[in-house]
């Protein structure tokens, strides 16, 4: 059993229930060390080390690339997604003309 897509790898973060604690990209780019650690053993297939570490790496991409990142479940009562959108505040100064 692995994971082979990038949904089945958002509902496995969703369903570890991290969420509030650690954020999907934290959790990407953890896991993406870890495999890649992985890759030196001997004795385990790299062939899906490697696909688990391409699919991380499409996540980290839609994560950063200002897109959508789309979430696909069946849903229940009770269920929530919380993000974090930092956005600081800056101090616009208007044109001297207007008042």
């Amino acid at each position: 059993m692995g994971i082979n897509s990038i949904e089945e790898y958002i509902d496995f973060f969703i369903n570890l229930n991290m969420g509030e604690n650690v954020p999907l990209l934290s959790f990407v780019n953890n896991e993406k060390i870890v495999l890649k650690q992985k890759l030196k053993y001997k004795g385990l297939e790299k062939e899906p080390i490697q696909k688990g570490i391409e699919i991380l790496e499409k996540i980290t991409e839609e994560i950063t690339a200002g897109s959508y990142l789309k979430i696909k479940r069946s849903w229940k009562a009770g269920d929530e997604v919380k993000m974090d959108m930092p956005m600081g505040a800056t101090f616009v100064e208007g044109h001297p003309r207007i008042e």
